[in-house]
């Protein structure tokens, strides 16, 4: 019995995730950085054109991105596009991780659907806004 159950389980996971690059799918299956971080440096709560929400939490040491973390209720392609830009935006500086683009993360999947290019753009978006955001908050606790 035990051993029907893996198999029709394996049997869902493939023809769910069949038609993914390997790299989307890794992310999917194992995304990274999901969580809240107790009493971050900047947080954010973006909601994209598709109603998807993301929540992104960073704290800054020296420059850089020390930590980084993301709650999302989205799709899987949200999920999938939120855990590559963290993981690519952790321990770079702000001004590197700024420069992070949606055609990096279309490209590191080797092209999304079109119809989910839209997560790639909000995933972005969100980490854009978590800097802009701790940006505003240094400024003003310089005045």
């Amino acid at each position: 019995m035990a051993e029907e159950n893996e198999k029709f389980v394996q049997e869902i996971q493939e023809s769910i995730l069949g038609g993914l690059s390997e790299n989307l799918r890794k992310e999917v299956l194992i995304p990274h950085n999901i969580g809240k971080l107790g009493s971050p440096d900047s947080y954010v709560s973006v909601t994209g054109v598709c109603g998807d929400t993301i929540e992104m939490y960073i704290n800054v040491t020296d420059g850089r991105i020390s930590d980084i973390k993301f709650m999302t209720g989205g799709c899987g392609y949200t999920i999938a596009c939120s855990s590559y830009v963290t993981r690519t935006a952790r321990g770079k500086t702000i001004e590197e991780a700024s420069r992070i683009k949606p055609e990096d993360v279309d490209e590191y999947f080797d092209g999304l659907p079109e119809e989910n290019k839209h997560c790639a753009k909000l995933s972005v978006m969100t980490l854009q806004a978590v800097i802009e955001n701790y940006r505003s908050e240094c400024e003003e606790s310089r005045q």
